[in-house]
């Protein structure tokens, strides 16, 4: 398996003549708006479906669930973990543009299985200021997964909470497995 950070491209050589990363991006995307024709789509998605995961880079979420652009929305963070800032975006997900389910993703070698809430209390001492944000690490990513399911399935924000289901993402496997929320 490859992955984009080892196939090189043509404009890896701008990244070694003091380009950046982000003018390789920059370039991409020429390249993709040259050929780009508006679909004329509607934000609404066409799946009604809001899918939550982890932002980890090995997560190609609209390839391992057969998604389709237009599909579903995709809200992504640091473990896929509902907070309220994840709760925003449902609630317009589904109050302003349709969506009815949710599946919530994380994923098995998760960063933050790692990481404790000391994390917070170190960057304060780096910067002088507590951040606001909880880091949500866990130790248990199965239990994690449900409390994100008990997280949306009791937001009185959220209209739709019937369809709620929660998944871990083999990284070695590329296979779903549903947990079971009791």
């Amino acid at each position: 398996m490859t992955t984009s950070a080892s196939v090189p491209t043509e404009s890896e050589g701008a990244i070694a003549h003091g380009g950046t990363v982000t003018d390789r991006l920059v370039d991409a995307n020429a390249q993709y708006a040259a050929a780009f024709t508006d679909p004329g789509m509607d934000a609404r998605p066409v799946l009604q479906v809001a899918v939550v995961a982890c932002m980890d880079a090995r997560l190609d979420l609209h390839k391992a669930l057969g998604l389709q652009l237009g599909d579903c929305h995709t809200i992504r963070n640091a473990g896929g973990v509902v907070t309220d800032d994840v709760i925003r975006s449902l609630t317009i997900s589904q109050r302003a543009l349709g969506t009815r389910s949710v599946v919530l993703i994380h994923h098995t070698g998760c960063g933050l299985e790692s990481l404790t809430e000391e994390f917070r209390h170190d960057l304060e001492m780096e910067v002088g200021q507590r951040p606001a944000w909880a880091v949500e690490a866990f130790r248990d990513v199965e239990q994690d997964v449900r409390q994100s399911m008990q997280r949306v399935r009791t937001s009185p924000f959220l209209l739709h909470t019937d369809d709620v289901r929660g998944f871990v993402f083999d990284v070695k496997s590329g296979l779903l497995r549903e947990i079971d929320p009791a």
